[in-house]
Order: C-alpha cells, then sequence, then structure tokens
C-alpha cells in the first residue's frame, strides 16, 4: 500500500523534528449567562508539540470543550494566547482564520458525514480547494481509506456503515488535507464498546506508526490510556498532566 504524503511519512515518531504546534499562554476565557460572568478557562498553560498524542480530561463544565474550541480556532480568548505553530490565532482576520481551520483536521462524535454522498465522496469532497487534479485526489482517497481500513466500503453511503465505519471516513477525511493535526472531540462517544475498542486502536496506530499528532477531548479512560499524555481538568484549569 502506498501511504499517503504526511500520514506515514514517519515510521518512528522519534526521527520527527519535534517543534511546537500549539501553546496556549495563560489562556482565560469568560462568557455572560445573562448578566452573570462564567469563567470557563481561568488561566490555562499547555503545549503540544509534533507527534505528540494528548487525551484532555475532565468532567462537564471543566473547560474542555472551550479549550478544544480555542484550540481549533473556533472561538477567540478573552485573555492569554492561542498560538498555533507561534501564530497568535486573535491576531487573524477571518480569511486567515478559515484557511488555519482547513489545515486542522477535525474529527467529531457525531461524524457529520454527507448521506447522500459515499465513503470515497465524503473524503475526496474535503480536497476539493486543494491543488491536486481529479485523480490525485481519487487515489488520495483510496490510500486513505486504505489506510482506516475501508477500501471495500469506499462506495457505501453513511446509512449503509456501521457507526464504527462512519467514524473511520471522518478520520480519513480530516486527513485528507495533510492538517497540523487532528483535533478529536469525543471519537468514541457514539459507537457501542466494541466498535470503540476498534477506534481506540486505529487512532493509536496513526500516532505511533504514522506520527500524527493528535489532541483529543474524552470521557473514555480506556481511549486515554493510550494517549501519550493526559491532563485532567477541573473548573477551568489543568490541574494534573500524566506521562504514558
Amino acid at each position: 500500500m502506498e501511504i499517503p504524503e504526511q500520514v506515514g511519512k514517519y515510521k518512528n515518531v522519534e526521527m520527527m523534528l519535534v517543534t511546537t504546534i500549539v501553546e496556549a499562554v495563560d489562556l482565560k476565557k469568560t462568557y455572560m449567562l445573562g448578566k452573570v460572568p462564567v469563567n470557563a478557562l481561568r488561566g490555562v498553560n499547555l503545549k503540544v508539540e509534533s507527534g505528540d498524542f494528548l487525551a484532555i480530561l475532565g468532567p462537564s463544565g471543566s473547560g474542555k470543550s472551550t479549550l478544544l474550541n480555542l484550540i481549533g480556532a473556533l472561538d477567540k480568548p478573552t485573555e492569554g494566547n492561542m498560538l498555533i505553530e507561534g501564530v497568535d490565532v486573535s491576531t487573524l482576520n477571518e480569511n486567515q482564520l478559515a484557511d488555519l481551520r482547513r489545515r486542522i483536521g477535525f474529527v467529531f462524535q457525531f461524524f457529520n458525514l454527507i448521506p447522500r454522498f459515499t465513503a470515497r465522496e465524503n473524503v475526496e469532497l474535503s480536497m476539493a480547494i486543494a491543488a491536486l487534479s481529479k485523480a490525485d485526489r481519487r487515489r488520495r482517497t483510496e490510500d486513505l481509506l486504505e489506510t482506516v481500513g475501508l477500501r471495500e466500503r469506499m462506495n457505501h453511503r453513511p446509512a449503509e456503515l456501521s457507526g464504527g465505519e462512519q467514524q473511520r471516513v471522518a478520520i480519513a477525511r480530516a486527513l485528507a488535507n495533510n492538517p497540523k493535526f487532528l483535533l478529536m472531540d469525543e471519537p468514541t462517544g457514539n459507537i457501542d464498546s466494541k466498535t470503540a475498542s476498534e477506534i481506540i486502536g486505529l487512532i493509536k496506530r496513526l500516532s505511533e506508526e504514522k506520527g500524527v499528532t493528535i489532541i483529543m477531548v474524552t470521557h473514555d479512560q480506556r481511549l486515554a490510556g493510550q494517549a501519550k499524555r493526559i491532563v485532567q481538568m477541573f473548573d477551568g484549569l489543568i490541574v494534573q498532566e500524566v506521562m504514558n
């Protein structure tokens, strides 16, 4: 199998040039609930290096979803700085933000596939604005679907795929444009435990064998246990960090 460029470029993560991909500096975020301020983040400091696999754990209301939104450039902090490869997200205009988001691979709990499109079309569509020929897009799509174990299912629509297969399509789609990193929001939250184990295995393989940088919010202790680093959030702060 031809491994897609970037994905699988490094068979050993230690061979990669380590650079800081994401850096949060004294990150604070306050929302207004009516007239009442809610401090969702109260001074978060975090670094994610290339090839890292980070799990963010925390109860509801701990700030992990807010942090995820800031890392994904879907929101801006009230105070502090969110840096993506050294660039402060708050300094970017809307066009620059849109371009940055295109270079982040998002994987959501509910898949967000287009129902009338096949698995192949869902992945290929994400490369529509890339400077690739139709043949190159088709070849890369097939390579990605093979990477996630779906080469034989690429012409099936989402309704014809299991939940785990749909999540695999979503992961392939997220990898399509050689993202800076994958940002995963509860990737096993909408599938059964057996299928979740298969997705956990796939995510770990992407990290260990392919060198993909992964930042993941999860409540799944088994999934978090596969990460290289675990940060525990509570009340808007990182209260603990564990290396696996």
